[in-house]
């Protein structure tokens, strides 16, 4: 879908205020009613503007409603990705919402091309699998009760990532039979088995990043990090909470949230 250059215009006024909010840790209840994007497409350019502030991007958070809808994804940027265990703190990390997720690192770069790639071809390319840990952060106040297109914009809600140790024989795993449980400060809070929304088949996700997704990626790159959908829903913690996920054949992954103090 082509945007007009005046709506552009527009669009990136939506992009400086959301990207204000999100710096300076200042939400706002809404956007003013003219600047709402008005569809996916007005969503993700005003996703585009942003991530132009925070890269180098380190990967990408992609999803799906349903087995058959069609994925959309937002960038990561690398900035906001810490490791195993990691300690987050600051301003920005005023929701501290959770999602348990699979995730895959690219080890061979899939360059933009006229011929799609296949399914084999994506597969070859992932480096490994790993337990993931996504942050949940929104220029907005409440980001629950904004439209979905405003929520899309802001980056889908996304301020942060840990992956865990690489899973061996990941490729082995039934993914309808995973089971996964999400605790904070040791209380399991979730308890799901094949809970992805997005289906089973993971990687035909990472298929359509590599195709349909490289018109605004640019391809996908050794190292980018790939999530896949929660499989949790967001559990939502508080200052100090030490969060943990567990998937029954995909390993363990965890982060945690600094007191007030800090």
């Amino acid at each position: 879908m082509t945007i007009p250059a005046a709506r552009e215009a527009v669009l990136r006024q939506t992009a400086d205020i959301l990207l204000t909010a999100r710096r300076t840790a200042s939400p706002i209840p809404d956007l003013p009613a003219d600047l709402h994007p008005a569809n996916e497409a007005e969503a993700f350019a005003v996703q585009d503007a942003i991530v132009e502030a925070y890269r180098p991007i380190g990967g990408y958070k992609v999803g799906a409603r349903g087995p058959e809808h069609q994925p959309f994804f937002a960038p990561m940027p690398a900035a906001w990705m810490g490791e195993n265990g990691a300690l987050f703190r600051g301003d920005n990390h005023r929701l501290r919402g959770v999602e348990a997720e699979i995730c895959f690192r690219i080890g061979t770069a899939l360059p933009p091309r006229d011929v799609p790639y296949t399914r084999d071809e994506v597969f070859g390319a992932i480096e490994s699998c790993h337990p993931a840990l996504e942050i949940l952060e929104s220029a907005f106040t409440d980001p629950t009760v904004v439209s979905r297109e405003c929520m899309l914009a802001d980056l889908q809600m996304h301020g942060g990532f840990v992956a865990g140790p690489a899973v061996r024989d990941w490729q082995t795993i039934d993914w309808s039979q995973e089971q996964v449980t999400l605790s904070a400060d040791g209380a399991i809070r979730v308890e799901n088995t094949g809970s992805n929304p997005g289906g089973h088949d993971l990687i035909r996700l990472l298929v359509y990043m590599a195709n349909e997704g490289s018109k605004r990626t640019g391809g996908l790159k050794r190292g980018d990090w790939i999530t896949t959908g929660s499989w949790t829903g967001v559990t939502w913690t508080s200052h100090g909470t030490e969060v943990v996920a567990n998937f029954s054949h995909a390993g363990r992954v965890s982060l945690q949230f600094a007191t007030e103090k800090l």
